[in-house]
């Protein structure tokens, strides 16, 4: 738990407090326009592959030796799901470019909670990826403009203009009298 914290605040201070974390957000936000100012995107690209591969290694060397033995088919099983579902729940954007570390570690904490109190439900192990796919589904979809601005317009209402309605014609003569 320790090394895990460890990590995750390393990676934090190097994507916040770097122009290497600069360069990664950049590139993942708009990799054309970080090509035109300079930025070389293919080996900054390679290293954050490398680096994620390495921490996906940690990560499996954790999950083995939590159950201590290693077997294909339970081993691992459904956690790309969880990993989605960590990173978008932590605010991170499918379209690419936005993210927030400290957030995906909220997300992956909270799926470790979902997931232990599925099992003290007694949910059926066959409908939890269902209904973590449900949650998926509805955070893609809060993410979305459009679906995002119908929601907040359905639960608003209307936009209403603060100034008051523009005088007529007859309203604007009536205030000359009265002013002359």
């Amino acid at each position: 738990f320790v090394l895990a914290i460890a990590i995750v605040v390393l990676i934090s201070l190097v994507m916040r407090r770097t122009a290497l974390g600069l360069m990664i957000e950049s590139i993942g936000i708009n990799p054309h326009a970080s090509r035109l100012a300079g930025i070389r995107p293919r080996p900054i690209l390679i290293a954050v592959y490398v680096l994620s591969a390495a921490l996906a290694a940690v990560g499996g060397l954790f999950t083995v030796s939590e159950v201590m033995t290693v077997d294909v088919s339970g081993t691992g099983y459904q956690m790309e799901l969880d990993a989605i579902l960590a990173v978008v729940i932590g605010g991170t954007s499918l379209a690419g470019g936005k993210f927030s570390i400290v957030g995906s570690t909220v997300g992956a904490l909270l799926i470790a909670t979902l997931n232990k109190t599925v099992l003290f439900l007694g949910v059926s192990a066959a409908a939890t990826p269902a209904f973590k796919a449900i949650v998926i589904v509805a955070l893609v979809l809060l993410q979305s403009e459009r679906v995002r601005s119908l929601v907040l317009r359905r639960r608003i209402g209307p936009r209403t203009s603060d100034a008051a309605p523009p005088a007529t014609t007859s309203e604007a003569t009536q205030s000359k009298e009265v002013v002359a």
